[in-house]
């Protein structure tokens, strides 16, 4: 049984600062420690639930955050960027699970430091009338391929958002928001070891049904809504031909394919660049 661990930083036991997650100053160094001990406790309890092949994708920002000489050695690391898949580049490899590891919840929501894929461009992403964030975008991605989310870890809020789309999932709750900014949260130890125990139990009922949880599908076509942080951004965006103006900050565009979506979305986020 092969497992893809997805993980992020934003929902990580410790986590509530901007300083935090950006490059470039102590307190990320220190949070990208405590990013890749959730991540190793994981590979931990996917083992122990009985994998036999464990893949760790690097999530957030640039895909090079976790420290590989800090991983399980039995797990193998997805790093950098571009890739096509992005949160899910690993499930080229035939992966029989996902799980989703220091997760946050969307944009626009009172989660701890809650965005969707891009804080400065994106303010809400629909997927034919359904509001997603990474979470739901990615892991629709990943039901498109047939594979399953098993596990989630993250705050209460992105745990009350995301948990109607994978029912069947184990979750861990690392904080309690407050605020954007504020909250309370676990420590990484106790963090560590609720995911470690999740991830066990989540392989484990996988292996002994491996044809009872349904992933969480989007049939095409794909109407993708999105609305952009600015009129400015929604100007550059709407450079691309085939995206569609619906109002000022808002544009829309129909692909055949989640895949296809996800890979415009990040291709768009890529091009905000020109505006910061």
């Amino acid at each position: 049984m092969k497992i893809l661990i997805s993980t992020d930083i934003e929902g990580v036991a410790g986590v509530f600062h901007a300083e935090q997650v950006r490059p470039g100053n102590g307190e990320y160094e220190r949070a990208r420690v405590w990013m890749t001990g959730e991540a190793n406790a994981a590979v931990q309890g996917a083992f122990e639930g009985g994998a036999t092949e464990v893949l760790v994708n690097d999530s957030h920002g640039g895909f090079r955050n976790l420290l590989p000489d800090q991983i399980d050695p039995r797990a193998r690391l997805v790093l950098g960027k571009p890739r096509y898949l992005g949160m899910m580049g690993g499930l080229e490899e035939a992966c029989d699970a996902v799980m989703l590891v220091g997760y946050h919840s969307r944009a626009q929501g009172r989660g701890i430091l809650a965005h969707t894929i891009n804080s400065f461009a994106f303010a809400r992403v629909l997927i034919n009338g359904q509001e997603l964030g990474e979470a739901g975008l990615y892991g629709a991605l990943a039901g498109e391929l047939g594979v399953p989310v098993i596990l989630a870890s993250g705050d209460d809020v992105f745990i009350e958002e995301t948990q109607p789309l994978y029912p069947n999932a184990q979750w861990v709750q690392t904080k309690i928001a407050h605020g954007q900014g504020s909250g309370i949260t676990l420590s990484p130890e106790a963090a560590r070891q609720a995911i470690a125990q999740a991830a066990r139990l989540a392989v484990q009922a996988r292996r002994d049904n491996i044809d009872g949880v349904t992933p969480f599908r989007i049939a095409g076509p794909i109407e993708c809504r999105l609305q952009t942080q600015s009129s400015a951004l929604a100007d550059l965006f709407c450079m691309w031909p085939t995206l569609e103006r619906v109002d000022g900050v808002m544009l829309r565009f129909t692909v055949d394919s989640m895949q296809a979506a996800i890979r415009t979305l990040n291709s768009l986020s890529a091009m905000s660049s020109m505006l910061r």
